[in-house]
């Protein structure tokens, strides 16, 4: 027969004024996770502005510093997509609101796919990335979207 041990140890409370919430929100949480992480990712807001981005994240996809585009407005940052032909045009707007971080946004739920990005340096050979990205909820309604890069 299984033998169960079990013990109790004494609870420590927090000290007087102390607080047990959270500092930040849910959306507060992860833009500092993602400002500290060392996986390419990116949080945009509801209205697409890039509040937080790694910076392993503007290295793979060639976006510069993160201090220069937080702030900015995802696509307005430098972030060029092309598409998957040999010439690699460059994405319509519609096509664009289909990218991962848009779709998560636009549709509350998981999205995933293949991101072809156009390097700044016009010599830079074009990048192709796999993006997941899922919406950040604040108060039950979506605030924005959390996307993790990984290199093709």
């Amino acid at each position: 027969m299984a033998h169960v041990e079990l013990s109790l140890s004494e609870v420590f409370p927090p000290s007087a004024g102390a607080s047990t919430a959270p500092g930040f929100d849910n959306f507060g949480q992860w833009c500092s996770t993602v400002t500290q992480a060392d996986e390419p990712c990116l949080l945009i807001d509801a209205e697409t502005t890039v509040v937080a981005i790694s910076a392993a994240g503007c290295e793979l996809l060639g976006l510069g510093k993160p201090e220069d585009l937080i702030g900015l407005p995802l696509l307005d940052g430098g972030l060029r997509l092309v598409d998957f032909t040999a010439y690699g045009v460059e994405l319509t707007e519609q096509e664009v609101d289909k990218i991962p971080p848009l779709l998560a946004l636009s549709s509350g739920r998981l999205a995933r796919g293949l991101l072809r990005v156009r390097a700044a340096g016009d010599d830079a050979p074009d990048a192709t990335v796999d993006a997941i990205s899922t919406p950040v909820l604040t108060d039950g309604a979506v605030a924005g979207s959390l996307t993790f890069f990984s290199g093709v």
